[in-house]
């Protein structure tokens, strides 16, 4: 009896995570990107080009998948030298103590065409819950390269405050420099994982001249 009931347990969980896929973010094709106010009237947006991570999709329950993210601090690109070197320094960043910024996701929900990924989102040694709103993943697509690729966006916003990233400037006619809202989106490749096969990512489009 005891057999019978372990045999249908183990039945049972082989057949919720049989509809689970496993995948590793293309670095190559995914970014992670911000905007933010500068002046109160413009808008600087940025990108981080070192993003890593993985993600469980569960097609019959969407509810069941998860994510994780690494992003490089030092990959911080916003075609400006000097503003790259101030992000990365501890007026914001703190790369050299900090390095990287994570988001672990908790809870997946749907949303009416999508998704609201909510997670554990980590800057600065400052670990606080953000929730992003998400597509939901594409259909799988076959690559020239064998793998099967699909594609997820995400956005949502923060106070930087929240972080500990608190440096600023008053304006001689009121307000602040930065504003303290930050929009953050990614756009994610996902490759499958081939079963005890390392993943191999598709090879990066060609630089623009």
């Amino acid at each position: 009896m005891q057999l019978s009931k372990s045999l249908t347990t183990a039945a049972l969980v082989l057949s919720a995570s049989a509809f689970a896929a496993d995948y590793d973010l293309d670095p190559a094709h995914t970014t992670a990107q911000f905007a933010v106010k500068h002046m109160m009237v413009s808008t600087v947006r940025g990108t981080f080009e070192k993003v890593t991570g993985t993600a469980s999709i569960d097609d019959k329950d969407i509810t069941k998948s998860k994510a994780s993210i690494t992003i490089d601090v030092n990959s911080v690109q916003t075609r400006e030298p000097k503003r790259d070197a101030h992000l990365k320094s501890p007026d914001f960043f703190d790369a050299e103590k900090t390095p990287n910024i994570t988001f672990t996701s908790t809870k997946v929900e749907k949303a009416g065409a999508g998704l609201k990924i909510t997670g554990d989102l980590t800057m600065r040694g400052v670990t606080k819950p953000v929730t992003f709103d998400a597509t939901m993943p594409t259909a799988a697509q076959k690559s020239p390269w064998g793998s099967s690729v699909r594609a997820i966006s995400a956005t949502t916003k923060i106070n930087r405050k929240d972080w500990n990233l608190n440096w600023n400037k008053a304006l001689e006619a009121g307000g602040l420099l930065v504003s303290e809202d930050v929009e953050l989106s990614f756009d994610a490749e996902l490759i499958e994982k081939a079963p005890g096969k390392p993943t191999a990512a598709a090879p990066a489009a060609p630089a623009k001249k």
